[in-house]
């Protein structure tokens, strides 16, 4: 399957932007301080659900920015 310039472009950035976002939430996850991440300084279900679904999202965004990158360099070869 070829991909064209711009859908590499997007799942490249969408991988990036994945990474970003999920990043600055598992950090602002870990700073919690409204005690619905750790409770008495172990950690809740909230917290385990939460970083389970960002572990996701790092790994999805990474095949999928991964994609992206590998539409992009095919297309350079073919160029």
């Amino acid at each position: 399957m070829k991909l064209s310039r711009p859908v590499s472009w997007f799942l490249l950035v969408f991988g990036v932007w994945s990474w970003v976002i999920w990043v600055t939430f598992v950090k602002n996850l870990i700073k919690d301080s409204s005690g619905l991440a750790f409770e008495h300084g172990h950690p809740t279900a909230y917290f385990w659900v939460h970083l389970l679904l960002a572990v996701v999202s790092f790994v999805l965004g990474t095949v999928i920015g991964g994609i992206g990158l590998r539409g992009l360099r095919a297309l350079r070869r073919t160029s």
